[in-house]
């Protein structure tokens, strides 16, 4: 499977709201992801192979930033709360368009994978991220799939990833 899809590509990720004017990195391997990181000056090899990235100005993780929209389906499912902080779906809306405008602006990368490894349990899941790095955690973090599942992927459930947004 090619590494770098050109926008010509049958796959695209217009059904998803985007058509990026850069290029599209989609199931880069491990290897391609770290040089495309260090290309972007956004990390160095550290010792035993690992990548170092700097997240300044926020270095830690963001505990208090977890939104739900609050609709039919979730408003009774979800403990709302300082946790689970409530959004409208408008505001998701406005959001998400936010986010879609800078990603078409960018060189995205994508990963396809598997969360859970339980065919009853698990879902497909596309992550499009305009981060290598990024894209190289979301391997680690999911499992990746054959080329034969690759090639019929369809993802449940898409992340949008905009950290520079």
């Amino acid at each position: 499977m090619p590494e770098n899809l050109p926008q010509s590509d049958l796959r695209d990720l217009s059904n998803h709201g985007l058509n990026p004017g850069g290029s599209i990195y989609w199931n880069l391997s491990p290897a391609r992801l770290y040089e495309e990181s260090f290309a972007r000056g956004d990390g160095q090899l550290v010792h035993m192979g690992g990548i170092a990235t700097v997240t300044a100005p926020h270095t830690g993780r963001s505990p208090n930033d977890r939104f739900v929209v609050r609709d039919g389906l979730t408003k009774e499912l979800v403990d709302w709360g300082s946790v689970n902080v409530p959004i409208s779906p408008d505001h998701f809306d406005t959001l998400r368009q936010d986010v879609i405008a800078h990603l078409n602006e960018q060189d995205l990368f994508v990963h396809d994978a598997r969360a859970g490894a339980d065919e009853k349990h698990g879902i497909s899941v596309r992550v499009i991220s305009e981060s290598p790095w990024h894209a190289l955690f979301a391997q680690n973090m999911f499992l990746r799939l054959g080329l034969d599942q690759l090639a019929e992927f369809s993802p449940d459930f898409t992340v949008l990833h905009a950290p520079h947004l």
